[in-house]
């Protein structure tokens, strides 16, 4: 048997949570990420509008590098049917908190890999719990900065971790990436993942 030959692998995100968790397990890669449009369009529903973003971030880095293996992400918190980006400001990110304080939302992460001119996707769908948030205790996280750059205004990952009472699905899903679903992408589009090698394909 050949031995795996490893591929160039693209992370189509500046995200830091999406770069450490390909680091976490192996996966060699640049960062090149994919400005594009992210408003919702009218009537579109959250799903679709998820995995329309990630599709559309693999496309344009895979547009520019054919030779890559393109690995595109989008995570969206939804409650009440609302998408809840990421906040404005830190009045917005307060609001967001307070609404979610004390109640089951839902996170959805869209990830698409591309290559050779082929895209495969997929969302994977989370149920978070948050505990009851006072008005201090949510302008205290605030004040961190944590919640201004993510979606729904609070990172799993980190501080965040202390207000979520429990998750129902894949906890990588909820940080951006979900990894085992990742790994059933890039097996679609004739790639595999290997322990020691990282994205590899047969040599």
């Amino acid at each position: 048997m050949s031995a795996p030959v490893p591929v160039r692998v693209i992370l189509a995100s500046q995200s830091p949570r999406r770069r450490e968790l390909l680091t976490l397990v192996g996966i060699v890669h640049e960062v090149r990420p994919a400005d594009i449009d992210e408003s919702v369009m009218p009537d579109e529903r959250p799903v679709p509008h998820c995995e329309r973003l990630a599709r559309a971030k693999a496309h344009v880095l895979a547009t520019r590098h054919p030779e890559a293996v393109v690995i595109a992400a989008d995570t969206i918190v939804v409650l009440d049917g609302d998408i809840l980006g990421k906040p404005r400001d830190e009045a917005d990110a307060r609001a967001m908190l307070a609404r979610l304080a004390g109640r089951t939302h839902t996170v959805f992460t869209a990830m698409a890999v591309a290559r050779d001119g082929r895209t495969e996707s997929a969302v994977e769908e989370v149920q978070v719990t948050f505990r009851a948030l006072t008005a201090e205790a949510i302008a205290e996280y605030v004040a961190t900065r944590e919640p201004m750059d993510k979606a729904g205004a609070y990172g799993i990952q980190g501080f965040g971790a202390t207000i979520v009472e429990r998750i129902e699905g894949d906890y990588f899903s909820v940080m951006g990436l979900g990894l085992r679903r990742l790994v059933a992408l890039l097996e679609r589009v004739g790639l595999r993942y290997d322990f020691a090698e990282g994205v590899t394909r047969a040599g």
